[in-house]
């Protein structure tokens, strides 16, 4: 039995409104992409994808650039964007030999065409009118915070990795 007298531990209501905010986006993520999967064929890690190179001036981002907007390790990203290319969602062009660029194509622009109605409708119905628009201000609000807080954290307590 862990002494909970001891450490910087959550009180009961604390601990319930933290695992109750977890299962939710679990259960919230889950469904999501399960619909994703089974209309269109795509990964929840697909949509992310295409979501930045669709919504980037120029349909086309360096991997590195979308590892900072999605916070994927580098060899993640890299197998993922390996499968995505196979499938035809995207391709890689050479513009420097360390960087290549990753390039929405016709059919991954297609697919995000397709299935992005669809999503937007399903984050609407399970979390945006669940909300309701003075609760989803605040967790706009709060979210930033938390973000921040983290971004402070990061830099203050984290160095980045020396590699060598």
């Amino acid at each position: 039995m862990v002494d909970v007298s001891k450490g910087p531990w959550l009180d009961d209501d604390e601990q319930k409104a933290w695992r109750s905010y977890l299962l939710m986006h679990r259960t919230l993520e889950t469904h999501l992409e399960r619909h994703l999967q089974r209309e269109f064929g795509l990964s929840k890690s697909d949509f992310e994808i295409l979501v930045n190179l669709s919504e980037s001036e120029t349909g086309r981002m360096r991997a590195f650039e979308l590892g900072k907007a999605t916070q994927w390790e580098k060899s993640r990203m890299s197998h993922h964007l390996s499968r995505m290319e196979k499938r035809g969602l995207i391709r890689k062009e050479a513009c420097d030999a360390r960087y290549p660029e990753i390039v929405i194509t016709d059919e991954g622009l297609a697919a995000i065409k397709a299935c992005a109605p669809a999503h937007a409708a399903r984050v609407r119905k399970f979390f945006v009118d669940v909300f309701g628009p003075d609760r989803m201000a605040v967790l706009g609000e709060v979210s930033d915070e938390i973000v921040e807080t983290i971004e402070k954290h990061r830099h203050a307590d984290c160095p980045p990795e020396v590699s060598g």
